[in-house]
């Protein structure tokens, strides 16, 4: 699977583009299912925020971008359902949109779900993430951002790159996602690590990870 894991969204021409790359062709000519599932576990998020973002009226543009197709998946559901009927649905997506929020507890529903399984047999699909649906992909989150409590009881992710997101780098709205508390995060997540504004993203195609940014970041390895 490729990976776009961004902050923000696909909020300026050089995520954009870096997107389309990863496509392999034309945004109208693909795919895409969206996830809200994370939002459902963190303490800010509402139905109404989950509405904003499927509905493409979030603040972080993903579904509003002029897919082929746009569906909506919610990972909660997916247990209930024989496997057969919605494998098929993941296996023929191009792009995975897939919403922030709290990512310890999308990390535990796409695993009760099955699809956190059929990620590897996925090559040429492209997941994109906001925010938690980013950090997902880490081997942790931190302290700093665990909301909601696993049954494991730690901060522990999917593992499926090699370091770790901080996100929403010196958003305004979040005064406390400064440089400062970012250096303090990295010193204790004990991997490489990224913090990264909502105008940057993370660009991973077969291990090889590049940073894709009009804003500011900072690697601390």
């Amino acid at each position: 699977m490729k990976l776009l894991l961004t902050s923000g969204g696909i909020t300026n021409a050089s995520i954009l583009d870096a997107l389309v790359d990863l496509l392999g062709k034309p945004i109208s000519a693909c795919n895409a299912l969206c996830i809200p599932t994370a939002e459902y576990g963190h303490p800010m998020c509402t139905p109404a925020s989950a509405w904003r973002f499927v509905s493409g009226n979030s603040p972080a543009p993903m579904c509003d971008l002029g897919w082929k197709s746009l569906g909506l998946l919610e990972l909660t559901a997916l247990p209930s359902i024989d496997e057969g009927r919605w494998a098929p649905w993941i296996r023929e997506a191009d792009v995975f949109l897939v919403d922030g929020g709290d990512a310890a507890y999308l990390c535990h529903w796409m695993r009760q779900s099955g699809l956190a399984a059929l990620l590897p047999s996925l090559p040429e699909a492209v997941w994109v993430g906001v925010s938690a649906g980013s950090m997902v992909m880490t081997p942790r989150i931190g302290k700093d951002f665990v909301n909601w409590k696993s049954a494991a009881g730690n901060d522990s992710t999917l593992g499926i790159v090699d370091f770790s997101i901080f996100p929403h780098l010196e958003n305004r709205h979040m005064p406390e996602n400064n440089l400062s508390s970012a250096q303090r995060w990295a010193t204790d997540i004990g991997n490489p690590a990224y913090a990264i504004d909502d105008q940057s993203a993370i660009k991973v195609v077969e291990g090889v990870t590049q940073v894709v940014s009009e804003g500011i970041w900072k690697y601390f390895p």
